[in-house]
This record gives structure tokens, sequence and C-alpha cells, in this order.
């Protein structure tokens, strides 16, 4: 049974991409799956990366499908880069769908435009970011994938800025990070799973991860994924955009703010505080473990028109590897609900909950 659901898990992200066309009545779940690509993840690539000034960013992202189609724009998490979703971008780019995949903060050709700015990696900059992005790029509104890192960047779009949310794919369920839940001690199991956050606010970790950044990367892989056997080429591919300059700086400050040892950027705070309350209180999870959501400010339906939710599978598979497929097997369900359509999908969330105000998942 375990080796079955890890298959299962390893499969998720491609699908659940395609899946957002699915609901959006572009193709159908048997088509997604038939023509998903049949090389391996370590055979597939994009082409030239473009470079954008957004922000404080010149932004690096890959770019595939018709310039006026529906925008979906993908977000990887750490420490991956935007190779994780290179099976799942044509899928999307087939589908008529024009597909932005960016190089978050940190990451491969993404680099600042001054040497003065902040080297902040809290979720809320990354927010920023991304809707700078699709203002240079004149996007009004795109589907946001993400996972991880990509995940919370998604949720707190939606949150914010639910006009340019046309849907949202965040796997594991909805993740906006509160620094005051982050300081309720857990579990020692629980803790356990945090370690490489308590070695980073560490002046050792930090110097640590400086000098071992591949093969700290390496390990984070094979622990969040010991049934993925990715091989070197793969690892290596996406390893080359841990080398930006930044990386380490983006990477620390990102873990050392959660835990609320790095102070936050003062124009960032009124996004960031925003983002919490329109996100909604954590409410029980049903027997698919979809979490039910109530907040005065912000009603459900104003995240998105469209919300793929998240079946919560067995607690001891912990972290899904988008480019590992991009087919794979899952269940749509769609209906009228308060005028808003429900999507679902079969998806390996980590191991512990996570939620829009509790957030203390192992990312």
């Amino acid at each position: 049974m375990k080796q079955i659901i890890d298959e299962h898990r390893r499969k998720f992200f491609g699908v659940a991409a395609g899946t957002v066309a699915v609901g959006l009545g572009v193709i159908d779940l048997a088509r997604a799956e038939t023509d998903a690509p049949k090389s391996s993840a370590s055979n597939a690539s994009f082409g030239p990366i473009k470079q954008i000034d957004a922000g404080a960013l010149n932004v690096g992202y890959a770019e595939a499908g018709p310039s006026n189609g529906p925008v979906a724009i993908l977000l990887h998490g750490w420490p991956y880069d935007i190779h994780a979703f290179a099976d799942v971008a044509p899928i999307l780019a087939k589908a008529g769908y024009r597909v932005i995949i960016p190089y978050l903060r940190g990451y491969g050709t993404t680099h600042f435009l001054s040497s003065e700015t902040p080297r902040n990696g809290e979720p809320a900059a990354m927010a920023v970011d991304i809707i700078a992005l699709m203002d240079k790029l004149d996007i009004k509104k795109a589907v946001i994938a993400g996972f991880d890192w990509g995940a919370r960047t998604a949720d707190i779009i939606a949150a914010l800025w639910p006009d340019r949310c046309r849907a949202l794919v965040s796997v594991s369920g909805y993740l906006i990070s509160s620094q005051a839940a982050g300081n309720a001690p857990l579990p020692p199991s629980a803790e356990l799973q945090w370690w490489y956050q308590f070695y980073f606010a560490t002046e050792r970790g930090r110097a640590g991860y400086e000098k071992y950044t591949h093969d700290f990367a390496k390990l984070i892989w094979k622990l969040a994924s010991p049934q993925w056997k990715f091989d070197d080429a793969t690892f290596n591919r996406s390893a080359a955009a841990l080398d930006n300059k930044d990386h380490v700086a983006i990477t620390i400050h990102n873990y050392r703010w959660r835990l609320g040892l790095a102070p936050g950027r003062s124009q960032i705070r009124g996004a960031r505080k925003e983002a919490r309350c329109n996100s909604g209180d954590q409410r029980p999870d049903d027997h698919h473990g979809r979490r039910r959501q109530r907040c005065a400010a912000s009603r459900p339906q104003r995240l998105c028109q469209e919300v793929l939710r998240p079946v919560r599978l067995p607690p001891d598979h912990r972290r899904h590897r988008p480019q590992s497929a991009a087919g794979g097997t899952a269940s749509l369900r769609q209906g009228r609900h308060r005028r808003r359509r429900r999507l679902s999908v079969h998806s390996m969330p980590r191991s512990s909950a996570a939620g829009p105000r509790l957030c203390r998942d192992p990312t």
C-alpha cells in the first residue's frame, strides 16, 4: 500500500496543473493523461530563458504556449527551480495556455536591480514580485499554481489580489504564514521535521548552507521524496539555480523571518497583515481533508473564481516531486455552489497540518 500511495504522490502535481485546464473546460482528464510526455523528467527542459525588469527584480522566466492564450503562472519551491514544471508546461501549452514559469527571487537568472535592496525572503515579498511581473507582461488575470514556497506565494496573491487570480492550484492547501502560530511548540516528532529551519537560525547554519548548498539540497530532495530515484542529471539541472548570488541570503531570511528572528520590510507589512486576515480562520477538516474557512473581511469565494482543493492522503508521506511525472491519476468533481466551481484532485500533502493562519509546514 505504501508503495502505491507514494507512486500516486510522485505523479500528482503534473496532473494537478493539467486539471486546472480540465476545470476550465479546455481538455478532458483522459486526454491530459494520454498527452503527458513519455520522456523522463531529466530529459525535459525549456527553451531560452527570458528576462524582464519587474519591480525590484530582473526576472528570469520560461514561457511556453500561444502568446494570446489564457495565462497560467507556475511557481516553484525550495530547494527546487522552474524545471519542477518541465513536464507540466507542455501539457498546458498544448491545451492553449500561455505558461509563465519564473525563477523566484534568489534563484536562477532572477536578480535584484539594486545592491541596496534588502534581500528579503518573506513570502509576501515574493507575492509582490509576481504581481509586478504580471504588470510588466500586461497580464490582467492568470491561473496561479505553486508548491512549497510557490504555494505560499500563490495563496497570498489569491487573498490580496483576487481580481488577478483566475484559478488557484495550491499544493498541500492554503499556506499563509503566521509568526504567532509558528511560536507554538509542537511534540518532538513534529519539531524534528523543521530541523533545518532551526539550523538556519544559527550562524553555523548559514555558513553551512553557503558552503554545502548543493549537498544540502540533495539531502532535502531525498528526505522529502524517499521513493523518488532521481538521477544526477535531473538534480544538477535544478541545482544550478541555487548558485544565484542571493540564494543563501534569501533562504536564510525566509526561515529566520518565520521564526521571528529576522524583520520583514515595512513596505510589505500591510500586505502581510491583510493576507492573514483575508485567508480566513482555519476550520476542522472534513473526511476528505478539505478545509472550511471563515473570515468576516473576505468570503471564501473572493480568493479566486475556482479553487483546487487537495484531498488528504495518509500523513506518513511528505513532499511531492512535481517533475517526477507529468501523467498520473486525478479525480475531478465539478458542481455549482454559491456560483463557484469546485475542483478536487488527489494529492500528497506534507505530513503536518497546514492552514492559512496556523502554517507550520516543513517547507
